[in-house]
């Protein structure tokens, strides 16, 4: 694995030469340093955390503040990987000028490389003044979780020939405002194949089939931590939830039973120490012995 810097140049190349892009989500230092170890060219700080990490039922809830605070840690854990931030719901809605200055504090103050933006038509002037300023715009098409209301719940979109059209000229729209890649949520594979055909940067599929220059889960769902729903499109490469909790309710056991924590968890002291240690405390004991019956 190289040590160099993954930029949004890099991604363009990659899919020049046909090489698929490798995204994951992470919330924190620990698991943001084990996706940059093995080579993971993109971590995307979702807000997805919403969910995942802080219990809400759809991602709207997170702040600002709260996803600045994920995404300086994730930072910190990462020396090669690009760090894309998402824009949480009603950070950019309100007005241009919010929009940029929250995007710019993502780089400024928390050490993104990049921000993630929903939408379509409507995000492209924010879009095209974001990356005219120097900050790298990742666009998201298809089932935008922002959206969720407005759709009646997480629905695959685009299943009609006229919304696939819609939608094909919505990436071309993004493309033109000067997004580096897209990704594309939920949506038909043979639509997700005529977009990537057409754009000249790189698409980022989850539940979109194959055909995407790359793909993307959320951490949480590939580790099987999160289990409230399974989306169709996740594949679940390992089970923590369970491995976790049998370690958590081996400790409680344990504990309650007084096999934990042993000798060998313990310090001591040296062997010099020890025995002034019984001395004085043989004399505390005494004392307190004598100070009793009087």
């Amino acid at each position: 694995m190289s040590a160099t810097r993954v930029t949004t140049v890099t991604l363009r190349e990659m899919k020049d030469r046909g090489e698929k892009i490798s995204m994951l989500t992470a919330y924190d230092y620990p698991i943001a340093r084990l996706l940059d170890e093995v080579g993971v060219e993109v971590i995307l700080v979702g807000d997805s955390l919403a969910m995942v990490g802080l219990g809400y039922e759809t991602t709207l809830p997170v702040t600002m503040d709260e996803m600045l605070h994920h995404v300086r840690a994730v930072s910190r854990g990462v020396k090669r990987a690009l760090v894309v931030a998402d824009m949480p719901f009603g950070s950019f809605q309100v007005s241009a000028e919010e929009g940029v200055r929250n995007a710019a504090r993502f780089l400024k103050e928390a050490g993104a490389h990049a921000v993630k933006l929903e939408g379509g038509r409507e995000v492209k002037d924010l879009t095209h003044r974001l990356t005219g300023i120097g900050i790298p715009v990742m666009g998201h098409l298809g089932l935008t979780p922002q959206m969720v209301h407005q759709f009646g719940g997480f629905k695959v979109q685009a299943r009609t020939a006229a919304a696939a059209e819609r939608l094909v000229e919505e990436a071309l729209l993004l493309e033109e405002a000067g997004i580096f890649s897209l990704v594309l949520e939920g949506i038909p594979w043979q639509v997700a194949e005529a977009i990537t055909e057409e754009l000249r940067i790189p698409t980022i599929g989850i539940g979109a089939g194959s055909s995407c220059d790359g793909q993307v889960l959320v951490t949480n769902d590939l580790l099987g931590l999160f289990d409230d729903f399974t989306p169709k499109f996740v594949k679940r490469y390992a089970s923590l939830k369970e491995t976790i909790t049998a370690a958590f309710a081996e400790y409680h056991g344990e504990v309650k039973a007084g096999q934990f924590p042993g000798r060998e968890h313990a310090f001591r002291l040296d062997e010099g120490e020890s025995r002034r240690w019984e001395q004085r405390l043989n004399r505390r004991r005494r004392t307190v012995k004598t100070l009793g019956r009087g």
